[in-house]
């Protein structure tokens, strides 16, 4: 039955991907464990409400805030979201939508309220813990690649691991796609360095250069990506970090980028009708 929280097409592509559960003991069984369809109810809920894991209404998703919690751990750790993402960029490519031939990257500060790895001084936030999402993107705004840093480190150190982080996009016949043709930037990734790791990687940079007059007409392309920022952060648990694990959050981060694909999917699905 589909619901508001999990949908049958989300649900249909995430079940053959979660880890199975150890059979139950004959004796001294315990109580039975929460289905994983109503589990993953309580993550996105926390995902778009923003609740903690006590303010989980089990009346509505089902089951408890411990348990969700415990299944977001398990399945983080298993590899389910980023095998969720490639998933739905191949059903993606299949459908002719991801266009990979002008990418965008941009890096979005979010304030970390526990600290934890992954977080540092902000210089944008009087030198608060804070962590940044890197994020590279298609012509139409599709997330491809999703990353979790420090606040305190540069843009451009993203540059280089980012693009290698798209996955090998399949869903055709023919060798899969995981490289943009070109890679749009604001001046912050001005560094002659990663230009020449961008062209030994087949990828043209396409960078605005420090110290020119605003208006190089870059925006006109690079305007997907602060988009797709938008959209994430309508998942209200992004827009600060509480997970003091930074696998934990980015877990949630490459969740949403999964919903964001999905959207995309069934957007073109109706056009086509």
């Amino acid at each position: 039955m589909s619901d508001g929280l999990v949908p049958d097409g989300l649900w249909e592509r995430i079940a053959p991907l979660l880890p199975s559960r150890p059979p139950r003991r004959h004796r001294y069984p315990g109580r039975l464990p929460a289905d994983d369809r109503v589990a993953l109810r309580g993550i996105v809920y926390v995902l778009r409400k923003n609740v903690s894991r006590r303010d989980i209404p089990a009346e509505l998703t089902g089951c408890s805030g411990v348990t969700a919690w415990r299944r977001l751990r398990d399945w983080t750790e298993t590899g389910v979201w980023p095998r969720l993402h490639e998933v739905l960029l191949a059903e993606l490519r299949k459908a002719g939508l991801p266009d990979m031939d002008d990418c965008a990257i941009d890096g979005s500060h979010v304030r970390a309220l526990k600290r934890g790895a992954h977080t540092g001084s902000s210089p944008v936030d009087r030198a608060r813990p804070g962590s940044k999402h890197h994020l590279i993107v298609d012509r139409h705004g599709t997330p491809l690649a999703v990353s979790l840093t420090g606040g305190n480190r540069h843009d451009v150190t993203q540059l280089k691991p980012l693009p290698d982080a798209i996955p090998r996009i399949r869903g055709v016949r023919g060798r899969p796609r995981h490289r943009p043709g070109r890679l749009f930037a604001d001046r912050g990734y001005d560094y002659d360095k990663y230009r020449r790791i961008l062209r030994a990687r087949g990828i043209k940079p396409v960078i605005a250069r420090r110290g020119v007059p605003h208006g190089s007409g870059l925006g006109k392309t690079r305007w997907v990506v602060e988009r797709t920022f938008a959209w994430l952060h309508q998942f209200k648990r992004l827009r600060i970090r509480y997970e003091i694990r930074a696998d934990l959050h980015l877990g949630l981060l490459q969740l949403a980028c999964s919903i964001i694909c999905l959207r995309r999917l069934r957007t073109s699905f109706r056009n086509d009708q």
